[in-house]
């Protein structure tokens, strides 16, 4: 497992700008799991220090109604980060994630990175840097559907 494991953070843009030896480092650290159909790998109102990438399969970011069934508010594919958030500020997650099939992923603790801060800081600096660029990219469409929202609901003889 330990093999394809290494395969998986290498596949990932998680270690895009980094050296072979820099990913081997960052792929000592990580743990991959496999889930099955519906199971949970992060719980809305939980803290956790893990950052979670996809390989395969699907996740579905999920809210929890109060008839105790639940809606996806979005799908999370090979290569989207998961946990983000949660990885950079140490704050409850917002939803649920839940495989949507059967689904890899490998997963970070923000502890084993910061094992590299005097060692390998250019591991550290490299792996943040993808993940601020994840979260930028997320930031970037959040705009361009709050702008075509706001134009729908404005504009009543706009392009809608």
């Amino acid at each position: 497992m330990e093999n394809k494991c290494a395969e998986m953070v290498y596949a990932s843009s998680l270690v895009a700008e980094m050296s072979d030896e820099q990913k081997a480092v960052l792929a000592g650290l990580v743990t991959c799991r496999s889930l099955s159909d519906a199971e949970v790998l992060i719980r809305e109102g939980e803290v956790s220090n893990e950052l979670h990438v996809v390989v395969s399969g699907g996740l579905a970011v999920t809210r929890d109604t109060a008839d105790g069934e639940w809606v996806v508010l979005h799908v999370l594919r090979s290569r989207d980060l998961a946990g983000e958030l949660g990885f950079l500020d140490n704050q409850q997650h917002s939803a649920t994630l839940r495989a949507m099939g059967p689904t890899q992923v490998f997963s970070l603790r923000r502890d084993r990175l910061e094992e590299l801060i005097n060692t390998q800081p250019m591991i550290v600096y490299l792996t943040m840097r993808a993940i601020i660029r994840e979260v930028h990219g997320i930031l970037r469409r959040m705009n361009v559907q709050y702008v075509e929202l706001t134009n729908y609901i404005s504009k009543q003889h706009g392009r809608y």
